[in-house]
């Protein structure tokens, strides 16, 4: 098993002994879904809710070592606490706590990575917004993977539905429009 997975299995078992609701987003769940990269980091959206975070970011702090200084300073302010691992792997984990990311959440599924460790992986369509939310160029990249590799099995209303409200909410209508001409030239 390589280490990255090593290190996902070990978070996935430390926020399940706790009962936390969470799940893989990022590298991991574009393996399942995409066209797989390398990538360097495990990512994944933890379920906090809007006040009681720093439970959640004090216990994952005991466990995991802080990447940079006041990790929980900066987590409590941009919702991402920046971890690493004993080996030296990357976590980042989305504080969740907006209603689409209890969707997700809730939306998750098991997958079998090599060595058959089962992670919690979100679904392919909430990658896809995830990812034309970023809307940096790796995103669009990785988008495009998912939509041929997944083509023709896209909950498309899904997708429109979950994405439209975050796109307005960012100020960025382009990102549907974007979204759309990749969904017509690759959803074949």
């Amino acid at each position: 098993m390589n280490e990255l997975i090593r290190v996902a299995a070990d978070v996935q078992g430390f926020c399940e002994s706790r009962r936390w609701r969470f799940c893989f987003i990022g590298g991991l769940a574009l393996q399942r879904w995409g066209e797989p990269r390398e990538t360097i980091d495990v990512d994944l959206t933890l379920l906090t809710g809007f006040g009681g975070e720093d439970a959640f970011i004090q216990a994952l702090l005991d466990r995991y070592q802080g990447r940079i200084d006041d990790a929980a300073g900066f987590a409590k302010i941009n919702r991402v606490l920046l971890l690493r691992s004993g080996s030296g792997v990357g976590i980042d984990i989305a504080l969740g706590g907006l209603p689409f990311e209890e969707s997700v959440i809730a939306r998750t599924s098991r997958f079998a990575f090599p060595g058959q460790v089962s992670l919690l992986t979100c679904s392919a369509e909430d990658l896809i917004v995830l990812k034309a939310f970023a809307a940096r160029g790796r995103d669009w990249a990785d988008i495009e993977g998912i939509i041929v590799r997944q083509a023709g099995t896209l909950d498309w209303r899904y997708i429109d539905a979950q994405l439209g409200p975050l796109a307005a909410l960012k100020e960025a209508p382009e990102i549907l429009t974007a979204l759309a001409k990749r969904r017509t030239e690759l959803d074949r």
